[in-house]
Protein backbone atom coordinates (compact mmCIF):
# COMPACT_ATOMS: atom_id res chain seq x y z
CA UNK A 1 0.00 0.00 0.00
CA UNK A 2 1.54 3.64 -0.94
CA UNK A 3 -0.53 6.83 -0.25
CA UNK A 4 0.81 7.23 3.56
CA UNK A 5 3.17 9.51 5.69
CA UNK A 6 5.61 8.15 8.44
CA UNK A 7 6.23 10.73 10.78
CA UNK A 8 9.13 9.71 13.82
CA UNK A 9 8.74 12.08 16.86
CA UNK A 10 12.35 12.34 18.06
CA UNK A 11 12.95 14.27 21.24
CA UNK A 12 16.47 14.56 22.83
CA UNK A 13 16.39 14.63 26.31
CA UNK A 14 15.60 11.31 27.55
CA UNK A 15 15.37 10.83 31.47
CA UNK A 16 16.26 6.85 31.23
CA UNK A 17 18.35 7.29 27.66
CA UNK A 18 20.29 10.58 27.29
CA UNK A 19 20.63 11.79 24.02
CA UNK A 20 18.83 8.64 22.93
CA UNK A 21 17.88 9.64 18.82
CA UNK A 22 21.88 9.89 18.60
CA UNK A 23 22.62 6.81 19.99
CA UNK A 24 24.82 4.88 17.37
CA UNK A 25 23.43 2.08 15.68
CA UNK A 26 26.15 0.22 14.07
CA UNK A 27 27.33 3.82 12.53
CA UNK A 28 23.89 5.82 12.15
CA UNK A 29 21.78 7.67 14.77
CA UNK A 30 18.89 5.45 16.10
CA UNK A 31 16.43 7.63 14.94
CA UNK A 32 18.18 7.81 10.90
CA UNK A 33 17.85 3.53 11.39
CA UNK A 34 14.21 4.15 12.22
CA UNK A 35 13.57 6.36 9.43
CA UNK A 36 15.57 4.29 7.01
CA UNK A 37 13.68 1.00 8.57
CA UNK A 38 10.39 2.88 8.03
CA UNK A 39 10.97 3.91 4.46
CA UNK A 40 11.14 0.32 3.74
CA UNK A 41 7.12 0.04 4.28
CA UNK A 42 6.29 1.66 0.96
CA UNK A 43 5.30 5.02 3.35
CA UNK A 44 5.23 7.43 0.31
CA UNK A 45 7.30 9.81 3.04
CA UNK A 46 9.18 9.84 5.99
CA UNK A 47 9.95 12.78 8.28
CA UNK A 48 11.71 13.03 11.39
CA UNK A 49 9.94 15.41 13.67
CA UNK A 50 12.60 16.90 16.36
CA UNK A 51 12.76 19.20 18.97
CA UNK A 52 16.24 19.51 18.57
CA UNK A 53 18.42 21.78 16.00
CA UNK A 54 21.45 18.81 16.62
CA UNK A 55 18.73 15.59 15.64
CA UNK A 56 17.78 17.89 12.33
CA UNK A 57 21.40 18.05 11.52
CA UNK A 58 22.19 14.57 12.01
CA UNK A 59 19.15 13.41 10.13
CA UNK A 60 20.37 15.55 7.21
CA UNK A 61 24.05 14.21 7.09
CA UNK A 62 22.20 10.76 6.16
CA UNK A 63 19.84 12.24 3.51
CA UNK A 64 16.88 11.96 5.63
CA UNK A 65 14.50 14.11 5.59
CA UNK A 66 13.14 16.19 9.33
CA UNK A 67 11.60 19.11 10.63
CA UNK A 68 12.09 21.29 13.76
CA UNK A 69 9.21 21.63 16.16
CA UNK A 70 8.68 23.20 19.15
CA UNK A 71 9.94 21.80 22.39
CA UNK A 72 7.17 22.12 24.97
CA UNK A 73 4.81 19.87 23.42
CA UNK A 74 3.38 17.59 26.24
CA UNK A 75 3.09 14.57 23.71
CA UNK A 76 4.60 13.15 20.89
CA UNK A 77 1.28 13.38 18.79
CA UNK A 78 1.19 16.86 19.54
CA UNK A 79 4.47 17.49 17.94
CA UNK A 80 2.90 15.26 15.27
CA UNK A 81 0.33 17.68 14.68
CA UNK A 82 2.80 20.75 14.47
CA UNK A 83 4.48 18.72 11.95
CA UNK A 84 1.55 17.92 9.48
CA UNK A 85 0.88 21.69 9.46
CA UNK A 86 4.81 22.38 8.59
CA UNK A 87 4.52 19.76 5.53
CA UNK A 88 1.09 20.94 4.50
CA UNK A 89 -0.51 17.26 4.67
CA UNK A 90 -4.18 17.26 3.16
CA UNK A 91 -6.85 16.33 5.76
CA UNK A 92 -7.20 12.98 4.33
CA UNK A 93 -3.91 11.99 4.46
CA UNK A 94 -3.17 8.83 6.59
CA UNK A 95 -0.02 9.58 9.27
CA UNK A 96 1.65 6.48 10.57
CA UNK A 97 3.14 7.31 13.92
CA UNK A 98 6.56 5.45 14.17
CA UNK A 99 8.73 5.78 17.56
CA UNK A 100 12.43 7.18 17.14
CA UNK A 101 13.10 4.29 19.74
CA UNK A 102 12.07 1.33 17.23
CA UNK A 103 14.62 0.58 15.26
CA UNK A 104 13.73 -3.18 14.70
CA UNK A 105 10.15 -2.00 13.95
CA UNK A 106 9.08 -4.80 10.68
CA UNK A 107 8.19 -2.61 8.11
CA UNK A 108 5.42 -4.99 6.97
CA UNK A 109 3.52 -4.01 10.43
CA UNK A 110 3.72 -0.26 9.66
CA UNK A 111 2.53 -0.63 6.43
CA UNK A 112 -0.27 -3.47 7.45
CA UNK A 113 -1.27 -0.39 10.39
CA UNK A 114 -1.99 2.08 7.62
CA UNK A 115 -3.97 -0.24 5.78
CA UNK A 116 -6.20 -1.42 7.98
CA UNK A 117 -7.15 2.40 8.54
CA UNK A 118 -8.03 3.07 5.01
CA UNK A 119 -9.89 0.28 5.32
CA UNK A 120 -11.94 1.60 8.43
CA UNK A 121 -13.78 4.66 7.59
CA UNK A 122 -15.48 4.02 10.81
CA UNK A 123 -12.11 4.92 12.38
CA UNK A 124 -10.07 7.71 13.35
CA UNK A 125 -7.28 6.21 14.17
CA UNK A 126 -5.31 2.30 14.11
CA UNK A 127 -3.14 0.42 16.03
CA UNK A 128 -1.76 -2.63 16.97
CA UNK A 129 -1.74 -5.82 19.87
CA UNK A 130 -0.68 -9.00 20.58
CA UNK A 131 -1.77 -11.46 22.57
CA UNK A 132 -0.42 -12.03 25.78
CA UNK A 133 0.57 -15.51 27.63
CA UNK A 134 2.26 -14.67 30.77
CA UNK A 135 0.89 -13.65 33.75
CA UNK A 136 3.58 -11.79 34.68
CA UNK A 137 3.32 -9.48 31.98
CA UNK A 138 -0.45 -9.37 32.30
CA UNK A 139 -0.49 -7.68 35.89
CA UNK A 140 2.61 -5.17 34.80
CA UNK A 141 1.72 -1.92 35.15
CA UNK A 142 4.19 -0.95 32.49
CA UNK A 143 2.33 -3.56 30.09
CA UNK A 144 -0.28 -1.68 28.56
CA UNK A 145 -3.45 -3.48 27.69
CA UNK A 146 -6.18 -3.70 25.82
CA UNK A 147 -9.44 -5.01 25.23
CA UNK A 148 -11.73 -4.65 21.76
CA UNK A 149 -15.17 -4.97 20.51
CA UNK A 150 -16.76 -7.55 17.93
CA UNK A 151 -15.78 -5.12 15.17
CA UNK A 152 -11.91 -4.90 15.87
CA UNK A 153 -12.61 -1.62 17.52
CA UNK A 154 -10.33 -0.62 21.02
CA UNK A 155 -13.23 -0.21 23.98
CA UNK A 156 -10.22 0.64 26.33
CA UNK A 157 -6.61 0.81 27.04
CA UNK A 158 -5.22 0.43 30.58
CA UNK A 159 -2.10 -0.40 32.61
CA UNK A 160 -4.49 -2.65 34.52
CA UNK A 161 -4.93 -6.63 34.04
CA UNK A 162 -8.04 -6.26 31.90
CA UNK A 163 -10.34 -8.33 31.31
CA UNK A 164 -10.36 -9.41 34.37
CA UNK A 165 -10.98 -13.41 34.73
CA UNK A 166 -13.17 -12.98 38.11
CA UNK A 167 -13.48 -16.89 39.00
CA UNK A 168 -9.96 -18.10 37.18
CA UNK A 169 -7.97 -14.99 39.06
CA UNK A 170 -10.12 -15.77 42.82
CA UNK A 171 -8.13 -19.34 42.26
CA UNK A 172 -4.91 -18.53 40.02
CA UNK A 173 -2.90 -15.52 39.55
CA UNK A 174 0.01 -17.30 38.23
CA UNK A 175 -1.35 -18.42 35.35
CA UNK A 176 -3.84 -16.75 32.48
CA UNK A 177 -6.39 -18.62 31.98
CA UNK A 178 -7.65 -20.89 28.89
CA UNK A 179 -9.22 -17.92 26.15
CA UNK A 180 -8.83 -14.99 28.27
CA UNK A 181 -8.44 -12.14 25.14
CA UNK A 182 -5.42 -11.04 26.83
CA UNK A 183 -4.01 -8.32 24.53
CA UNK A 184 -0.35 -6.51 24.88
CA UNK A 185 -1.14 -2.81 22.77
CA UNK A 186 2.28 -1.73 20.49
CA UNK A 187 2.75 1.84 20.52
CA UNK A 188 2.16 2.44 16.83
CA UNK A 189 -0.83 4.56 15.60
CA UNK A 190 -2.12 5.74 12.14
CA UNK A 191 -4.09 8.74 11.96
CA UNK A 192 -6.20 10.68 9.50
CA UNK A 193 -4.33 14.09 9.37
CA UNK A 194 -7.49 15.47 10.02
CA UNK A 195 -7.69 14.16 13.41
CA UNK A 196 -4.25 14.81 13.92
CA UNK A 197 -4.86 18.36 13.92
CA UNK A 198 -7.92 18.48 16.10
CA UNK A 199 -6.39 16.72 19.01
CA UNK A 200 -4.26 18.94 20.85
CA UNK A 201 -7.28 21.26 20.96
CA UNK A 202 -9.40 18.09 23.25
CA UNK A 203 -9.13 18.48 26.58
CA UNK A 204 -7.29 15.55 28.41
CA UNK A 205 -9.23 13.20 29.43
CA UNK A 206 -9.93 11.62 33.00
CA UNK A 207 -9.00 8.80 32.61
CA UNK A 208 -6.05 9.77 30.59
CA UNK A 209 -4.80 11.72 33.14
CA UNK A 210 -4.98 8.78 35.76
CA UNK A 211 -3.60 5.89 33.70
CA UNK A 212 -1.21 8.41 31.47
CA UNK A 213 -1.98 6.90 28.09
CA UNK A 214 -2.45 9.72 25.38
CA UNK A 215 -4.88 7.31 23.48
CA UNK A 216 -7.83 7.41 26.07
CA UNK A 217 -8.13 10.71 25.07
CA UNK A 218 -9.50 10.16 21.92
CA UNK A 219 -11.81 7.05 23.05
CA UNK A 220 -12.85 9.50 25.68
CA UNK A 221 -14.12 12.01 23.04
CA UNK A 222 -16.03 9.51 20.62
CA UNK A 223 -13.19 8.55 18.38
CA UNK A 224 -12.87 5.10 17.53
CA UNK A 225 -9.93 3.15 16.97
CA UNK A 226 -9.19 0.11 14.81
CA UNK A 227 -6.93 -2.53 16.50
CA UNK A 228 -5.15 -4.42 14.12
CA UNK A 229 -4.35 -8.26 15.98
CA UNK A 230 -0.33 -9.20 15.65
CA UNK A 231 0.44 -12.66 15.90
CA UNK A 232 3.59 -12.42 17.71
CA UNK A 233 5.46 -9.89 19.80
CA UNK A 234 7.33 -6.94 17.64
CA UNK A 235 10.86 -6.65 18.40
CA UNK A 236 12.29 -4.83 21.68
CA UNK A 237 12.71 -0.88 21.33
CA UNK A 238 14.91 0.95 23.49
CA UNK A 239 13.96 2.66 26.64
CA UNK A 240 17.15 2.15 28.97
CA UNK A 241 20.95 1.72 28.41
CA UNK A 242 20.69 -1.92 28.80
CA UNK A 243 17.81 -1.73 25.74
CA UNK A 244 20.60 0.03 23.46
CA UNK A 245 23.22 -2.72 24.26
CA UNK A 246 20.46 -5.63 23.57
CA UNK A 247 19.38 -4.20 20.16
CA UNK A 248 23.32 -3.36 19.63
CA UNK A 249 23.80 -6.97 20.05
CA UNK A 250 20.90 -7.63 17.71
CA UNK A 251 22.52 -6.01 15.24
CA UNK A 252 26.02 -7.06 15.47
CA UNK A 253 24.16 -11.04 15.02
CA UNK A 254 22.67 -10.39 11.84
Amino acid sequence: MGGFVVLVPARLASTRLPRKPLADLAGEPMVVRVARRAAASGASRVVVATDSDEVVAACRHFDVAAVLTRADHPTGTDRLAEAADALQLADETIVVNVQGDEPLLPPTVVARVAELLQQRQDCSLATAAHPLADAAEFFDPNVVKVVTDAGGRALLFSRAPIPWARDAFARDRDRLPDGLPAWRHVGLYAYRTGFLRRFPALPRAPIEQQENLEQLRALWHGFAIAVLPLAERLPPGVDTPEDLEKVRALLAGR
